[in-house]
């Protein structure tokens, strides 16, 4: 066999057997092609045992950071407690296994408009005698990569209002609905 047989041969073999992995390389660098160029992302929440709280929650990459906007019903009149959680984890009946506030920092509670805060301190949501809720702000901290990344991370709302002062946690109370942070389908709309 010369040189350009070799050459045509292994040519047709490189083309006709697949190596492995090879699919399976093409299909991560798609995956990481998606999850580089999000720009929405997506929570719906479910109550936890007990509750009735429920909801969606997206956040919305724009100049000025990430836009929240919250839509919640179930919920008793008054202000809740509303954050990003450390672990995109709803599976404990009571929303414990969400673990505490996002804090990638270790910064102490506060506010949202404070400095320095957990990247998860959303603040309180307000909810009107009909048991719903709506929230919308832009925030600077979040983002979608990075240490303050927020995809995989769970949102959770609190039984009681958070004070945006105690320690750890703003003295929300018991968590009354969870979700897990997901991309969202940008097609469908």
């Amino acid at each position: 066999m010369n040189r350009i047989q070799a050459f045509f041969f292994t040519f047709i073999l490189c083309t006709v057997i697949p190596v492995p992995g090879l699919a399976q390389q093409d299909q991560n660098e798609t995956t990481k092609s998606v999850k580089a160029s999000f720009k929405k992302t997506v929570a719906v929440l479910h109550p936890t045992e007990g509750n009735t709280s429920s909801g969606t929650v997206t956040f919305t990459k724009v100049e000025e950071g990430i836009r929240i906007e919250a839509d919640l019903s179930g919920l008793r009149e008054g202000m809740h407690g509303f954050h990003i959680h450390e672990y995109g984890d709803c599976t404990a009946a009571d929303g414990t296994s969400a673990g505490g506030h996002f804090n990638p920092a270790g910064s102490p509670h506060a506010g949202p408009e404070d400095s320095p805060r957990h990247a998860g301190d959303l603040g309180n949501v307000t909810v009107g005698a009909d048991g719903t809720a709506s929230y919308s702000r832009v925030d600077d901290i979040i983002s979608f990569q990075g240490d303050h990344n927020i995809l995989g991370h769970a949102v959770i709302v609190h039984e009681k209002k958070d004070d945006l002062s105690s320690q750890p946690t703003g003295d929300a109370g018991g968590r009354l609905s969870c979700g897990v942070i997901g991309i969202a389908n940008t097609e469908k709309e």
